[in-house]
């Protein structure tokens, strides 16, 4: 068997036993808060009983994986690196607000404005990432130390600009607290029609989400750049080894830099889907805590695009049940439990399935160099 499809196969392997151990698991913890785990998965494939119920399931999930997907993708961008960037929490939360502030104070033809918010909020979080990685490569302050605290800096900074400076008018009534509402020139066309094309009813609400379209296109880029260009061997090269990366001549100090840049970029972008999609502004009810499980959602997708993005609709189908799961009578924190025990599993069989992988090629090439004793091959 060819050595790519045996990896292949023992990946794919891996992963079908974390999901069932996940699901054993998961089944104890319903047992222990008194519910029927039968019940609870049933509720998990529970889309309703109506075309417009499960049109609305689907651009539930859809939408809730697209903030997930480019969160993985601007968490995988550090890990080529080796680089942790814990900070992508905090770097979003600050690119939305004030992305949706700037969006908010002109009204120009929706071609600018649009475009306009979107740099502003890649350039807001790529700055503000610049921080930890200037600080790593002039006085060697570790990354996750720097991005933690700046975590607390700029989630708090947000929450100030947004009941300060940024705030807008408040209606009579309304209990939360956002920046102006942005002009419709700066609302993303959502793509309800691809429902309408087969004859189902559009979703309710802000509908499927435009942003993943650019989502699509992101991943792509990201993929062209990081697996197909220079820029993207000197960034795998420079994280796994940067003595020999400097001797090839690539600069690893310039490399932490750009890579942490542009993970910065992109993180920036993570909030754009709700902003220009759903809520037009930034409000103190804003989503939490997409940087964070977007550290999850590139684990379990091996900071490939693709698995990023399979990762990505995984999550936002555990998140759609939490309604059926209330309904079942089964607790919500389910969902948390069960998503951290597929990760965790995952990133377990990950590693027993790539040390098989080595030791079948170290058996590999000992035979054809004619020897019973194996031969030692790179990870």
């Amino acid at each position: 068997m060819p050595a790519g499809l045996y990896r292949a196969l023992l990946t794919l392997a891996g992963a079908v036993v974390a999901i069932v151990l996940a699901i054993a698991i998961s089944s104890v913890a319903i047992l222990a808060a008194g519910a029927n785990p039968a019940a609870a998965f049933a509720a998990f494939f529970d889309f309703g009983e109506t075309p417009r119920a499960v049109v609305n399931g689907v651009t539930t999930m859809v939408n809730r994986a697209v903030p997930l997907f480019i969160a993985g993708l601007a968490v995988a961008v550090g890990f080529r690196m080796n680089l942790f960037n814990i900070g992508v929490e905090g770097q979003y939360r600050l690119a939305a607000v004030v992305a949706a502030f700037v969006g908010s104070t002109f009204v120009a033809p929706a071609w600018i404005q649009i475009p306009v918010i979107i740099i502003v909020a890649a350039a807001v979080g790529g700055l503000y990432a610049l921080i930890p990685a200037v600080m790593k490569v002039s006085r060697g302050v570790n990354e996750v130390i720097a991005t933690i605290m700046l975590n607390y800096i700029a989630i708090n900074l947000a929450a100030f600009l947004v009941r300060g400076p940024f705030t807008g008018p408040k209606p009579e009534g309304q209990l939360t607290i956002s920046t102006p509402p942005l002009p419709e020139s700066a609302w993303f066309p959502n793509l309800n029609f691809i429902f309408e094309m087969f004859g189902l009813p559009a979703p309710r609400g802000g509908g499927l989400w435009g942003f993943l379209v650019v989502a699509i296109l992101l991943g792509v880029g990201l993929w062209i750049v990081l697996e197909r260009t220079r820029f993207g061997f000197d960034v795998k090269a420079s994280g796994l080894n940067a003595s020999a990366a400097l001797a090839s001549g690539v600069n690893p100090k310039k490399m932490v830099i750009s890579a942490m840049v542009l993970s910065g970029a992109i993180a920036g972008l993570i909030g754009m889907p709700e902003i220009l999609g759903s809520t037009h502004a930034y409000n103190s009810n804003f989503t939490p805590g997409l940087g964070f499980l977007g550290i999850a959602v590139a684990l379990l997708g091996r900071n490939k695009p693709v698995g990023i993005a399979v990762a990505a609709l995984l999550f936002g189908f555990l998140d759609r049940a939490q309604g059926p799961l209330q309904f079942a009578n089964v607790p919500p924190s389910v969902i948390v439990i069960m998503q951290g025990v597929i990760v965790l599993l995952v990133v377990v069989f990950n590693e027993v399935t790539n040390r098989m992988a080595l030791r079948s090629e170290e058996r590999r090439a000992a035979r054809q160099l004619g020897t019973d004793k194996p031969v030692e091959v790179a990870a």
